[in-house]
């Protein structure tokens, strides 16, 4: 069976999602991040980039959730748009755009929002603005379509709807109104129940709350090993 290393940050949620909406039979194995478990060496043999998620099928390992969710769709036939060149180009175009825009700039302007040891307003303007722009061209994207890549449900939905439910988050409680269109889409994935799964995934686990010197120490290790 499929081991699924799982906690519930944005992306393992994304995955769980579409674990759940394939019906693909998993077992789940909690990481904690607070607790270190990224940085363990039985962790480190899987992903040794000791971010979560990642997966064992069979003897095939994945790590990066955008890697996972192509390669689940791939090996399913699920979830992928119609199979030529021009919807593959367009399917790999926004799938990477979210790996490396909506995802990094959401979360490191979640990290400064919400984390971070000192408020720096330039770090939180720089991720804030970053940020508002990437969901701004998703938005502007589904005013035309209802799904990124049209009238098709994929795996780039997915990817989109891991780190778009928090906007208010990334953004204050306010931002919501910048986006209906992505409003629009975030709702309607969430309310399937899938969803309601791959988010509820968590509630099965005891992860760490609270900072204490063990979470700081995993989470925050550039403030041990300063480079600069």
């Amino acid at each position: 069976m499929l081991k699924f290393y799982y906690n519930g940050a944005p992306n393992p949620t994304k995955v769980a999602l579409f674990l759940e909406e394939a019906g693909l039979p998993y077992e789940p194995v909690p990481i904690d991040t607070r607790l270190g478990d990224q940085h363990k060496p039985e962790f480190l043999a899987i992903n040794p980039n000791a971010k979560v998620p990642a997966i064992v099928d069979g003897d095939v390992v994945v790590f990066d959730s955008n890697a996972i969710l192509l390669y689940l769709a791939e090996r399913t036939g699920k979830f992928l748009p119609t199979r030529d060149d021009k919807a593959r180009g367009e399917m790999l175009s926004w799938l990477m755009f979210v790996a490396s825009g909506v995802g990094p700039y959401s979360g490191q302007s979640i990290h400064f929002r919400q984390y971070a040891t000192e408020k720096i307003e330039y770090a939180l303007n720089r991720y804030a603005f970053e940020a508002q722009r990437h969901f701004g061209i998703l938005d502007a994207r589904l005013a035309k379509q209802k799904y990124v890549l049209g009238t098709t449900y994929t795996i780039v939905d997915m990817a989109t709807w891991g780190w778009a439910r928090l906007v208010p988050t990334a953004l204050g409680e306010a931002a919501w109104a910048k986006f209906p269109n992505l409003k629009r889409l975030v709702d309607e994935i969430t309310a399937r129940p899938a969803a309601q799964r791959a988010v509820a995934l968590r509630d099965k686990f005891t992860f760490k709350t609270g900072m204490d010197d063990l979470a700081r120490r995993s989470l925050y290790r550039h403030q041990l090993e300063r480079v600069i």
